[in-house]
C-alpha cells in the first residue's frame, strides 16, 4: 500500500489533510479493508470543538464497531453528510470521497506530532 507524504496519520489509523487552517480527516485504505464493509458512521457535529485524541463517533461495519479517534484539536466545521446515506464511500475513496469531517485547527503545528507516511507504512507492516 502507498500512502501520500501530504498526509499525516495517527496510530489508530486515522489520516488528516491540512489546507490552510482547515484539516480533513478521514480514515486509511489499511483501516476500512481491515473493517470490511461499512454500514454506518457516526459523525460529529458542526460547532462541536474536539480534542486531539478523543473519541468523536464511530463507524460500524460487519465485522465490528470502532471509535473515530480526532487527531487534532479544533472546531468541527464540516461533516460529509454524503456518508449519512452511503457509508461505503470510505471503502470505496477513504482518502477523497469518504472524509469524514473537517475541522479548524486551534493549532497548525500540532500535526507535526502526527506520523508520517514512512512511519505509519513501518507501524502496519508490524
Amino acid at each position: 500500500m502507498e500512502f501520500s507524504k501530504e498526509l499525516y496519520y495517527t496510530e489508530s489509523h486515522e489520516w488528516v489533510k491540512v489546507v490552510g487552517k482547515e484539516a480533513f480527516i478521514g480514515i486509511t485504505e489499511f483501516a476500512a479493508h481491515e473493517l470490511g464493509d461499512i454500514v454506518y458512521v457516526e459523525l460529529p457535529q458542526v460547532g462541536d470543538t474536539v480534542e486531539a485524541g478523543e473519541s468523536i463517533g464511530s463507524i460500524e461495519a460487519v465485522k465490528a464497531v470502532e471509535d473515530i479517534n480526532s487527531p487534532v484539536s479544533g472546531e468541527v466545521v464540516e461533516v460529509n453528510e454524503e456518508l449519512e446515506d452511503s457509508p461505503d464511500l470510505i471503502n470505496k475513496s477513504p482518502y477523497e470521497d469518504g472524509w469524514i469531517y473537517k475541522v479548524m485547527l486551534e493549532d497548525e503545528e500540532s500535526v507535526k506530532n502526527l506520523l508520517s507516511a514512512q512511519e505509519y507504512a513501518k507501524l502496519i507492516e508490524n
